[in-house]
């Protein structure tokens, strides 16, 4: 997914920490993790080091230091680990939170007017920028067109990325900007959607022909990244987020992630996976990068893409879609390309991330791993992102194979209505599989994929366990065969999302010798009802003993310009 960009302007803001670092003693707590074989441990207390690490789990009846630096009385408040966002964009997150949001409209005449008024607002802009709209959403039946668009902003290029960044809607001055006309031919592996009877382009661009419109759009500012990232670090922070797996980091992406680094300002930790080949050379060189900032970034992997996305009927499907007869969707690598893809990065020990979303797409890789894993031995942790919808008879090669199931909870409960639309009711048994999957020995992440959906990690644990939405729709969960226990789900944005990043035994969990990224919260997730654990408020968020977000003291976000 590539971030929207605008030229933006303002100061970073720095996430407040403690003054200095020495030996702390965080006591008088409700603490709870998970320990190698994912059970609960429960604790009282636990001393952190100067370093950063946790140096003594507390458990009742245990005796305390006699002395130590500092003391966090926790005033009987749950301590948990540091939650994982296993798939998300960050650059992308903080773009997005700076530029125009259309994700909570719900009708086309809805998102057109919150478009003019942005555009007044924001009369110094050469571009308007922004996205999450949703089609569907707005019940509209079709993707939505520039002579719609040009109805609201007909002075300026916009161009607006979908919910789940596979598509975007431009306006005419947009694709004029970009020289998209009735001669431009689709790429491979994206779509022109074009008005009927003609060649010429209605304002939609489909996966890859979305690069035609994001090679026009003036590149931000090293400030303006600067500023978005910072912006990112607040929000994951707020929602108790210490570690994230940035999929599809760009050159310019981590020189920002290098600069915060520097500075002392990169607070949540970073797993990198490159985005592209050139990318991956280009970072790290002929091998993964060292982890960096006292176990804040490392760049370890390499992102690819093999189909598009299920909303605008991309992924890649081993039957027609349901409704659209005749569409299989987009295969963006052939077998070839995408097997000499991950041998590159495999040859050099980097992991390897793939794209898939439909079931034929993630019958590929499975059978790529399957070729490769003859040449690539060891530890290789394939994983596959998204994983939505699986053939029934390929959900238990993904533990015979060890290709790690990263997926996003919250996704099932956003596109259930959609999928059944786009697959009809016979083929959704292998869709979001997340029980059936783990059932096969697989290892299981969770993620958002932010900033397609919000990173809200309580509300993915509570969708992981119920598969219903926020409104308990619909009852009793949707394909309910597919829940996984409240362990299950914490393992997924904690220890399991560690390993799936090749960090296990640096963070995930509090235990000796481990990073204290821990959260203070209102309740117990543990013991929560679905409604009360959405609901979770994060008071405080610890990062390497640090202290990076306090609710009581929040910072003011940066003024506009």
């Amino acid at each position: 997914m590539k971030p929207p960009v605008a030229l933006l302007a303002g100061a970073a803001l720095i996430l407040a920490g403690a003054p200095a670092r020495a030996d702390t003693l965080v006591d008088h707590i409700d603490g709870l993790t998970l320990d190698t074989a994912g059970k609960v441990d429960r604790f009282t207390g636990m001393v952190v080091g100067s370093d950063g690490r946790i140096v003594q789990i507390l458990h009742r009846g245990d005796k305390r230091p006699a002395r130590t630096d500092y003391q966090v009385d926790g005033h009987g408040h749950v301590v948990m680990p540091g939650l994982i966002d296993a798939h998300l964009h960050m650059m992308a997150l903080g773009f997005a939170a700076l530029t125009l949001d259309l994700s909570d409209t719900h009708s086309l005449a809805e998102a057109l007017a919150r478009i003019k008024a942005y555009a007044a607002a924001h009369g110094d802009r050469p571009w308007i920028l922004g996205g999450g709209w949703n089609q569907e959403t707005w019940k509209l039946g079709r993707f939505p067109t520039a002579a719609e668009l040009d109805a609201a902003v007909g002075d300026r290029p916009v161009w607006l990325e979908r919910g789940d960044s596979h598509a975007g809607w431009a306006n005419s001055a947009a694709l004029r900007a970009a020289h998209v006309d009735a001669a431009t031919k689709d790429p491979a592996g994206g779509r022109i959607e074009r008005i009927a009877g003609t060649q010429r382009p209605a304002g939609t661009l489909v996966d890859t022909a979305t690069a035609l419109m994001t090679a026009a759009i003036p590149p931000p500012r090293p400030e303006d990244r600067d500023l978005a990232l910072a912006t990112a670090q607040q929000i994951l922070a707020r929602r108790g987020v210490t570690a994230a797996a940035d999929m599809g980091t760009t050159i310019e992406d981590w020189q920002t992630f290098r600069r915060a680094g520097d500075l002392g300002q990169l607070r949540v930790r970073i797993m990198a996976y490159a985005a592209g080949v050139d990318a991956m050379v280009m970072i790290a060189g002929p091998r993964p990068t060292p982890w960096l900032y006292d176990d804040r970034l490392r760049l370890g992997g390499l992102k690819l893409f093999l189909d598009g996305a299920l909303g605008s009927r991309g992924a890649l499907l081993k039957a027609p879609y349901a409704d659209s007869p005749g569409n299989l969707g987009l295969r963006r690598l052939s077998d070839t390309q995408l097997r000499n893809l991950m041998s590159r990065a495999a040859i050099d020990n980097f992991q390897v991330a793939v794209h898939a979303i439909g079931d034929s797409a993630n019958a590929a890789v499975l059978d790529a791993v399957t070729e490769l894993g003859a040449t690539y031995k060891g530890d290789r942790r394939w994983r596959i992102e998204h994983a939505q919808i699986v053939d029934p008879s390929d959900l238990a090669r993904f533990g015979a194979l060890g290709v790690i199931a990263s997926m996003q909870p919250i996704h099932q409960t956003s596109d259930r209505l959609m999928a059944e639309a786009r697959l009809g009711p016979s083929r959704l048994t292998g869709a979001y599989a997340w029980h059936s999957i783990a059932a096969g020995g697989a290892h299981l992440a969770f993620g958002s994929d932010a900033p397609v959906e919000k990173p809200d990690p309580f509300a993915g644990m509570a969708a992981a366990m119920t598969r219903e939405d926020a409104d308990g729709q619909p009852f009793g969960g949707w394909q309910p065969q597919e829940r996984v226990s409240r362990e299950q789900a914490l393992a997924g944005y904690t220890s399991e999302a560690a390993f799936a990043g090749f960090a296990e035994g640096r963070f995930g969990r509090l235990v000796r010798g481990e990073r204290a990224d821990f959260l203070i919260v209102d309740r117990d997730p543990l013991l929560a009802t679905p409604s009360e654990l959405r609901g979770t408020q994060v008071l405080q968020t610890w990062v390497g003993g640090l202290k990076i977000y306090d609710s009581g003291s929040e910072p003011s976000p940066p003024p506009p310009r």
